[in-house]
C-alpha cells in the first residue's frame, strides 16, 4: 500500500523550481534583433565566400594514382637458370632480375672471335698479295722493254744480213709474250685491288663483317644476365625456374615508385575552366585528409574514357539515354612528398583543381618535361664489345702493308 504524503510536507510548484527572482529575464527585443541580424550575416558570409570557392574549384573522387610499369624482358631466347628478385622486392638500375643458360652464347661468341681472327689474317694475305703483284708489274714491265730493245738491235741487224730473219721473229714472239704476261699481271694487281683498295686493316669488309659478329655475338652473350632497367619494386613476376623463354616476352615488371601521377576522370560539365598549369590538392583513403599533395595540370586526355575503350559505346543503335561523359586529366605530384608519404599505383584519390587563373591552355603544344623518362643501363654494351673487337684484331694484323689509293 502507497503511503501519503502529510499536507505540511507538500511543496508548491514555484519552491520546486527556486525562487521567481532567479529566473533569467528574457532579452530585450531590440538585443534580440541584434542577434538575429548578426547570424543572417554570418551565414550571408559563410553563403558568399563558399559559393566563390565552389565556383573556382572543381572536384572529383574518380581518381586514381599511375604510374610507368616498366616491363622487364629478355632480348634474347634461352633457358632461365635464375632469378634474384620476386614481388614487393626494391631493386636498383642494374640490378640483376633473371640469369639464362650461357652455353649457347659463349660457343657463338668463341666462334665470331675465330672468324674475326681468320678474316684479319686472310686480309693480311690480300694485301700481300698486292704487294706481290706490283713487284711482278715492276719486273714485266721491265722485260717489256728488254725484248723490244732486243727486238730493235735484231732489226737493224738483219738490215744488213748480220741476223737471220727469222730471229728477228722470234724476238718478236718473245715481245709479244713479254707484253701479255704484263697485261695478265696488271688484270690480276686489279683484282686484288678492288678487295683491298682505299681500305686498311680495319676497314676492310671481311674485318668490319667478321667484327660486326663478334660485337653481335658479344652482345648476345651479355644479355643472358638481364637487368633492371630503372629502380623501383619488383611486381607481376611470371618467370619461373626452367621455362624456356623468347624474345619479347615479359619476365616481370619493376614500378618506379618516385614516378607518380594522378589521372583524375572529371566530367565533361567540369571541363569549361580546367587549363594546363593550375594548382590541384589531393587526398587519398591511405592517410586520410590531413595528408594533402600538391600537384598540378600537366595535361588533358584526347578524348572519354569510353572512346578510347575496348568495346566503345554504340549509341548509333537502339534507345539512347545520355551517359554523362568522363575525361581523363594528369595531374603532376610532387616527388618530395611522395617521398615523405609513399602511394601506390591504382589507389583512390580526391583531386580539388583551383581554376581561378583560366590563362593556360586546354591542349598542349609541346612535351611535358616532367615526364621525359629513359634508362641508361644499356648505353655500356658495345663499349666493352669494341674493345674485344680491337684485341683480336691487334693480335692477328701483324706487320700488315696497307695498299696504297
Amino acid at each position: 500500500m502507497s503511503q501519503s504524503i502529510p499536507p505540511n510536507q507538500i511543496r508548491p510548484p514555484s519552491e520546486t523550481r527556486g525562487d521567481v527572482g532567479s529566473e533569467k529575464k528574457p532579452l530585450p527585443f531590440q538585443a534580440r534583433g541584434q542577434l538575429a541580424t548578426a547570424i543572417v550575416l554570418v551565414v550571408l558570409v559563410g553563403g558568399i565566400a563558399w559559393y566563390s570557392l565552389q565556383r573556382d574549384t572543381e572536384r572529383t573522387e574518380d581518381a586514381y594514382v599511375d604510374g610507368n610499369v616498366v616491363q622487364v624482358t629478355s632480348q634474347i631466347g634461352g633457358t632461365v637458370t635464375a632469378f634474384a628478385a620476386d614481388n614487393t622486392d626494391h631493386v636498383k638500375a642494374g640490378t640483376l632480375l633473371v640469369t639464362l643458360n650461357p652455353v649457347d652464347q659463349e660457343v657463338r661468341f668463341e666462334r665470331a672471335k675465330a672468324e674475326l681472327a681468320k678474316a684479319t689474317r686472310v686480309a693480311r694475305t690480300q694485301y700481300s698479295q698486292v704487294q706481290q703483284l706490283r713487284a711482278e708489274v715492276v719486273q714485266r714491265k721491265n722485260d717489256v722493254l728488254k725484248t723490244r730493245a732486243d727486238l730493235a738491235r735484231r732489226s737493224t741487224l738483219a738490215s744488213s744480213g748480220a741476223v737471220s730473219r727469222e730471229e728477228v721473229s722470234h724476238a718478236e714472239d718473245v715481245l709479244k709474250n713479254a707484253e701479255a704476261m704484263l697485261s695478265a699481271v696488271n688484270q690480276s694487281l686489279e683484282q686484288r685491288l678492288a678487295m683491298v683498295d682505299g681500305t686498311n686493316l680495319r676497314t676492310h669488309p671481311d674485318v668490319l663483317t667478321a667484327a660486326t659478329n663478334l660485337r653481335d655475338a658479344y652482345i648476345a652473350r651479355s644479355r643472358t644476365s638481364i637487368l633492371s632497367p630503372v629502380d623501383g619494386t619488383v611486381t607481376k613476376r611470371s618467370v619461373q625456374l626452367g621455362q624456356r623463354i623468347n624474345p619479347g616476352v615479359a619476365l616481370m615488371s619493376v614500378v618506379p615508385m618516385d614516378e607518380l601521377w594522378v589521372n583524375a576522370n572529371f566530367k565533361e560539365s567540369q571541363l569549361e575552366h580546367l587549363r594546363i598549369g593550375q594548382p590541384a590538392e589531393v587526398t587519398t583513403d591511405v592517410y586520410g585528409r590531413n595528408v594533402v599533395y600538391h600537384g598540378k595540370i600537366v595535361g588533358m586526355d584526347a578524348g572519354t574514357g569510353s572512346a578510347f575503350a575496348l568495346l566503345p559505346a554504340q549509341n548509333a543503335t537502339g534507345n539512347w539515354i545520355k551517359v554523362t561523359q568522363r575525361v581523363p586529366i594528369r595531374i603532376a605530384l610532387d616527388s618530395k612528398e611522395i617521398a615523405k608519404q609513399p602511394l601506390r599505383v591504382g589507389l583512390s584519390m580526391r583531386v580539388s583543381v583551383r581554376t581561378t587563373d583560366r590563362s593556360g591552355e586546354m591542349i598542349r603544344k609541346d612535351v611535358a618535361p616532367n615526364f621525359v623518362y629513359k634508362t641508361q643501363v644499356y648505353d655500356q654494351e658495345l663499349r666493352d664489345a669494341d674493345a674485344i673487337v680491337e684485341a683480336v684484331i691487334r693480335a692477328n694484323e701483324g706487320q700488315t702493308p696497307m695498299a696504297e689509293k
